[in-house]
């Protein structure tokens, strides 16, 4: 790397490292790791050596580490992975609600036969007016959401709720939702008066937006922690293990000679 480079990057560093939460929280989590396992480690290594010490120490924090990853996996808590969302597939664009026969999914072509969802549409209606109105989302249509007025919300797929065997890990059925938004009349509201309530445009195109539920990976990285503290902690007791049975059999050959 040239000097111009190091110079660059420093530079970078400098201006997006900041005191708080960076430097601090770097500070902190190392003043916790000092003070709590160093001094547990000073006390143990005192009493019973710096190595064995070290193992009993080593043995403890990892054993700890399980049990907290295994409730980080449980209840899908603390270093979580990915949350479930909303991934946008595609916008149709039509001159009719029942019209999605231009959807890329085969499901989406005819939504007769779809469930309505609650009003508002919740989180998948918050997707929806993202993909809509996002300078990065590159099906945006729109600029602001007051825009246009959100029609129908629909879903299909996805596990039964009210069957038991949903609950049951397995094969998760494909989840789609759709969002149905027509731009609203346009009207202008002299100074000083309220403006009149939004109405859509009956002689503009409908927008349905065509998502599918992306389940992500919550427990992933919970799993994938307490799994690897649990071979640490594994190994580090087989290790003590195999100590104490040479110190047994060389006390009992002492003791035999």
């Amino acid at each position: 790397m040239t000097a111009a480079a190091q110079s660059a990057l420093g530079w970078l560093v400098a201006f997006t490292v900041s005191w708080n939460p960076t430097i601090r929280g770097i500070l902190v989590v190392a003043t916790g790791v000092i003070v709590l396992c160093g001094s547990v480690y000073m006390l143990l290594a005192t009493n019973t050596g710096t190595r064995l010490g070290f193992l009993i120490a080593f043995a403890g924090l990892t054993g700890w580490m399980v049990i907290m990853g295994f409730v980080w996996w449980l209840y899908g808590i603390g270093w979580v992975g990915d949350a479930p969302t909303w991934r946008v597939e595609q916008v149709v664009v039509s001159d009719t609600a029942d019209d999605t026969s231009a959807a890329a999914a085969e499901e989406a072509r005819d939504l007769s036969d779809w469930d309505d969802l609650p009003e508002g549409g919740g989180d998948a209606a918050a997707s929806a007016d993202e993909a809509l109105t996002s300078e990065d989302s590159p099906v945006a249509q729109f600029e602001e959401t007051t825009q246009y007025l959100q029609i129908a919300v629909k879903e299909t797929g996805g596990k039964d709720p009210d069957s038991l065997l949903s609950n049951l890990p397995g094969p998760h059925p494909a989840h789609y939702a759709a969002i149905q938004v027509q731009p609203v009349v346009a009207v202008e509201t002299p100074f000083g008066e309220t403006p009149p309530e939004p109405e859509a445009d009956e002689d503009a195109q409908i927008f349905t937006v065509v998502m599918v539920r992306d389940l992500g990976n919550v427990r992933l990285i919970p799993a994938a922690f307490t799994v690897a503290m649990a071979i640490l902690f594994g190994i580090t007791c087989n290790v003590l293990h195999r100590r104490d049975k040479a110190v047994t059999e060389a006390r009992a050959r002492a003791a035999a000679s």
